[in-house]
This record gives structure tokens, C-alpha cells and sequence, in this order.
């Protein structure tokens, strides 16, 4: 019988912890850093706000887009396709500068046009591009950017689960709907959360990259703070913390979630 593999103690996160609350002490008992940290709240919100968003939008699209990957139609297929491999190619801060610069003015555009008998009979008002926040173009800067990474981890959790079980719902009665619901979709999903989770943490750090289209996030409150009152240092100290607060917490969620459900296939398999 295979010896049970002793578990080491995580030193690296007894560290972190240690250095986690040495900072957190030195926030509450410092008034720099205390008013460094209450500077900073309002973008904390910002940075979960456009996270969550995004993330959201992100796994419906790329859900969407690895639906069609596996679709009958060819034309259908290559258009998924594509649109996958060109979004990986362009690095979100380009994208980001793209939506917000270049896509932006031609949604409204199109907006206008498709609403335009609406907006000539002043049901609606025309939409300005000064309408469309930078909050929002960043949003789907990050939404388009991050579904295409998301399209691949679902086409890949949906692949996982063998053709003879989708045969074998077929051939007892199931349709395409019901066999991906009640057959596919629970088995991908297993594979599917441990990697989602990856990027969702990416996208926290990445977020940051929104700051350079002036969105009141933590990196830009700490770069408007730092430059006027030259506390680089301690600025960046707080930014960094709360970023790896974050992270981190969010890291070991999502190891402890990938550890449950090993442990649940394994007893499943016994």
C-alpha cells in the first residue's frame, strides 16, 4: 500500500502571515500609514468592482465563444477560432488603450445607429462618447481580453469528459442541451475551477493596468498620493499590501478548493 505523502509546513505563508500583521500594526499605529491606507478605500472598491465585472462578463463570452468552438457549423468554428487566438495576441495593456481610444467611439456609434428611428422620434437621447466611462472601457478592455484565455480553460474542461459518455446520453434519449447540462457540464466543471480561479486572481493584477486610462483605482489614488506628497515609499508599501492581500488570500482559496476536489475524485473513485 503506497505510503500517504507527509505534508511539509507551508513556511512561505507562516512568513507572509508574520509580515501581514507586522504591516498591519504599523498601518494602525503609524498615521502616514493610516492615512496613506484611508486614501486609499475608494479604490479598493474600484479595483473589486471592475474585478468582479469583468471576471463575470469574461466567463459568459468565453463560455459562449468555447460553445461554438465545438459547434457543427465550420464557419461558425473558425470565427470562435479566431477570435480566440487574436484577442491572446494582443497584450491587455494595448487592448485597454485600443477599447478605450479606438473601439469606444465606434459602440457608440453603432449604438446610435441601431437606435437611431428611437432617438429621431426623442424617445431616447444620443449617446456621447464622453458617455461611455473610462470605468466601463476598461471593463470590456478586460472582458475581451481575459474571455479568450477563459474560452480555452471551458473548451478544455469540456473536452476532458470522454465521447462514450456523450454518446451513451445521446443514445438514451437525451438531447445536445440536456447531455451538456446534465452530463458534460458537471464533469468539465471539476477541471474547469481550479484554472478559472487562476485567472481570476490574474485579473486582480492586472486590473492595475486600468489605472493608466485615469480610473480611481488603487494604483492610480496611490500614484495621485505619492506625487503630491512624495511618500513613494510608504505609498507603494500600501498598494503592494493590499494587492497581496488579495492575491494571496485568493490563491489559497483556490488551492483549497483544487485539493477538495481531488479528494472528492479520489474517494469517488474508491
Amino acid at each position: 500500500m503506497p505510503q500517504a505523502k507527509k505534508r511539509e509546513l507551508p513556511i512561505w505563508l507562516l512568513v507572509a502571515i508574520l509580515l501581514a500583521v507586522v504591516f498591519f500594526w504599523l498601518i494602525t499605529t503609524n498615521g502616514q500609514y493610516a492615512q496613506i491606507l484611508n486614501t486609499l478605500q475608494k479604490g479598493i472598491g474600484v479595483t473589486l468592482f471592475v474585478t468582479f465585472v469583468s471576471f463575470a462578463l469574461a466567463c459568459i463570452l468565453g463560455l459562449a465563444v468555447a460553445m461554438a468552438r465545438g459547434a457543427r457549423s465550420r464557419a461558425i468554428r473558425e470565427i470562435a477560432t479566431f477570435y480566440t487566438e487574436i484577442v491572446r495576441g494582443v497584450p491587455i495593456l494595448v487592448l485597454l488603450f485600443y477599447i478605450a481610444f479606438v473601439g469606444a467611439p465606434q459602440l457608440v456609434a453603432l449604438y446610435n445607429f441601431a437606435m437611431s428611428p428611437f432617438i429621431d422620434a426623442g424617445v431616447i437621447e444620443k449617446l456621447l462618447v464622453r458617455d461611455l466611462s473610462m470605468t466601463w472601457r476598461a471593463i470590456i478592455a478586460l472582458t475581451i481580453g481575459y474571455s479568450a484565455f477563459i474560452a480555452e480553460i471551458f473548451r478544455a474542461g469540456i473536452e476532458s469528459v470522454s465521447s462514450g459518455q456523450v454518446e451513451a446520453a445521446r443514445a438514451l434519449g437525451l438531447s445536445r442541451w440536456q447531455t451538456f447540462r446534465f452530463v458534460v457540464w458537471p464533469q468539465a466543471l471539476k477541471n474547469i475551477l481550479p484554472p478559472l480561479g487562476n485567472d481570476f486572481v490574474a485579473m486582480i493584477k492586472d486590473s492595475a493596468l486600468v489605472s493608466v486610462l485615469g480610473v480611481q483605482d488603487i494604483t492610480q489614488l496611490g500614484k495621485i498620493y505619492s506625487s503630491s506628497t512624495f511618500q513613494f515609499f510608504e505609498t507603494y508599501n500600501v498598494v503592494a499590501f493590499l494587492y497581496l492581500t488579495m492575491t494571496v488570500s485568493l490563491s489559497l482559496f483556490v488551492r483549497a478548493l483544487e485539493n477538495h476536489l481531488k479528494r472528492s475524485h479520489t474517494n469517488q473513485q474508491n
